[in-house]
């Protein structure tokens, strides 16, 4: 909590919450952005929510009493506007270039997915289509939620067809 600031709103920090397979039932998983460390699990999306909210909450008063600040809740991606400008290396410009030509992508999908794999903000499981509610979607205050699989955007979207059987779920 910063300097000057008396009333902390769990709500502002960003809580993910996805659907996921746990000892082989289906449950919702929340994990909260600034926090690492936190997860929680609940038979519904909106417990789960709620789980997290209280956790913050309870972690909050836990460091406050052990003179500890809890960190800040991280900008939301709306105050970012997605345009970066960079210098690379000419022999990193030409592999990014060779990159993209083979995957038959413009050279900024290509930098995005890289940096998306790299970052974590990817992460590509094998599931059905259909399951979109099992990505991770950031809670924004006022119900709002993003959630986004740009890989698989790319390969299905683009008409790619020979990458569509790593997207779906093996046969039972």
């Amino acid at each position: 909590m910063a300097e000057g600031r008396d009333v902390m709103n769990a709500q502002d920090y960003g809580i993910t919450i996805r659907r996921v397979i746990e000892e082989g039932e289906a449950c919702f998983e929340a994990r909260v952005r600034e926090l690492p460390d936190v997860v929680e699990y609940a038979d519904t999306h909106d417990e789960a929510y709620e789980l997290a909210i209280d956790t913050i909450e309870t972690t909050e008063a836990a460091l406050k009493e052990s003179g500890r600040a809890l960190p800040q809740p991280l900008p939301p991606a709306d105050d970012f506007s997605g345009r970066i400008t960079l210098r690379v290396p000419r022999t990193l410009h030409r592999a990014l270039v060779s990159l993209a030509e083979d995957e038959g992508v413009s050279l900024n999908q290509q930098i995005v997915a890289v940096l998306s794999y790299y970052v974590g903000v990817q992460t590509p499981t094998r599931t059905v289509f259909a399951e979109w509610h099992a990505e991770p979607a950031i809670a924004r205050p006022g119900g709002k939620a993003a959630t986004a699989c740009p890989q698989i955007i790319h390969d299905i979207g683009a008409g790619d067809s020979s990458k569509a059987d790593k997207w779906m779920a093996p046969a039972v």
